[in-house]
């Protein structure tokens, strides 16, 4: 393999686009906690901002509560889930089942707690059963911080990096600035 030499770089102090439409990989990710409390960076793989909504898990359980949401049971997302109290549910790629209008589930591939209301995003990949989309929108990885951080982090992603199809979209959840690396 030859050495990649058009890397470009993008830099945000919010959450937003660092590429869109545009495919690439993502090679490396710098970014700085805001120090007053835990946060984390969420990486999609999309062109639709990702939908804000609130979270708990109850065992293997995630009730993820989003009002009007508009999905079908089936239905892939995408999802990044906040931290409460030092833990969270497993971010990834889901197929949901819809409870009603404002909620659906996502079975968690681990057990634990989460405290209703906390925060979570996701992008929707595909609606039920419509495998047709190879390049669907869809959750990356997640970086964390802890509270009272302040030094910089920087994750320089193994092999080729990170297959973005979409655009690289990244969650800044009390987090500083994000910069990142792709080509």
């Amino acid at each position: 393999m030859t050495m990649q030499y058009d890397i470009k770089s993008a830099h945000i102090t919010q959450s937003g686009y660092l590429s869109v439409g545009n495919r690439s990989r993502l090679k490396q990710i710098s970014y700085a906690p805001n120090g007053s409390q835990a946060g984390s960076l969420v990486i999609f793989d999309t062109n639709q901002v990702p939908i804000a909504a609130v979270y708990q898990r109850s065992g293997t359980t995630i009730t993820v509560t989003k009002s009007s949401h508009g999905l079908t049971t089936g239905t892939m997302i995408g999802i990044g889930f906040n931290v409460s109290s030092g833990v969270s549910a497993t971010d990834g790629n889901y197929a949901i089942t819809v409870i009603d209008p404002n909620s659906f589930t996502i079975t968690d591939p681990n057990s634990g707690t989460v405290s209703g209301g906390t925060g979570c995003q996701y992008v929707v990949a595909y609606p039920t059963g419509d495998q047709r989309y190879q390049n669907a929108n869809k959750w990356l990885a997640q970086f964390d911080t802890v509270a009272g951080g302040t030094a910089t982090q920087a994750a320089i992603l193994p092999g080729e990096g990170l297959l973005c199809q979409n655009g690289i979209y990244a969650q800044l959840n009390y987090i500083t600035y994000c910069t990142c690396f792709y080509g």
